[in-house]
């Protein structure tokens, strides 16, 4: 599969703003994309570090919210493949928690792909953009994303958080990539493998990362009551805490 040529800053001192990923064109190849939602299954857990977000920041508000008697809620905002939802659905029940995890997206392909690979995960799948559930008067005890803000402009990355703020009874948690030429390069060279294969994965991962923020870039444009948190493995968390008043 023939992919364009990236242009690369070798520093990354500057994020790529003009420059679309692949897999963001609604006419791109279906196969390639389908390819790429499967990997990202195997990718995520390696390099989105999930797990200890979990255990440290999504694991008390879900036995908080369960400790009242009633079902805990998820929402994954821009969920892609659902490989992320599944995950915290799975260590969620391991913990014996009672939950629900709905996986929204906007793109319908996403949206039923997500929703035909559902492998009795017992999810929600729902085709809607934050802004659709906000005005539904949706509530959740936790909201996350993975890898969703570097793909935003400055306006669409305030109205997700605004929209996010609103959605989240307990914690939201946007997980993103924090721009590295070390990130770059480990990717460029852990992707070899599948450099010839009909995936989107390696350019759109290699351009993801050059989109991506910097702490302090993302710290400047947050507004007041987030919090911008790097983590290791070329992760940085945007963290904001709800009001408590509960999902619905």
């Amino acid at each position: 599969m023939a992919v364009p040529r990236l242009r690369f800053d070798p520093l990354l001192r500057r994020r790529s703003v003009d420059e679309p990923e692949l897999m963001d064109d609604p006419a791109c190849d279906p196969v390639a994309l389908a390819a790429t939602y499967r990997l990202f299954a195997v990718v995520n857990p390696l390099v989105a570090a999930w797990r200890p977000v979990y255990r440290s920041r999504l694991r008390p508000v879900l036995r908080a919210a369960a400790a009242t008697g009633r079902t805990a809620t998820v929402l994954d905002i821009g969920s892609g493949g659902g490989d992320v939802a599944r995950a915290l659905a799975r260590w969620a029940n391991r913990d014996g928690i009672a939950v629900t995890v709905t996986a929204s997206d906007p793109d319908p392909r996403a949206h039923a792909w997500a929703a035909a690979h559902d492998g009795g995960a017992g999810l929600t799948y729902r085709g809607a953009a934050s802004a659709e559930l906000v005005a539904a008067g949706e509530r959740f005890d936790v909201v996350v994303s993975n890898h969703v803000l570097h793909h935003l402009s400055a306006g669409e990355l305030i109205a997700l958080l605004t929209d996010t703020t609103a959605l989240a009874a307990g914690v939201v948690v946007h997980n993103d990539l924090r721009r590295s030429r070390t990130a770059w390069l480990l990717y460029w060279v852990g992707t070899l493998p599948v450099a010839r294969a009909r995936t989107f994965l390696r350019f759109d991962g290699l351009l993801s990362i050059r989109r991506s923020y910097r702490a302090d870039e993302l710290a400047a444009l947050v507004p007041a009551g987030w919090q911008v948190r790097p983590q290791r493995s070329f992760r940085l968390l945007t963290v904001r805490h709800g009001d408590g008043a509960g999902a619905r």
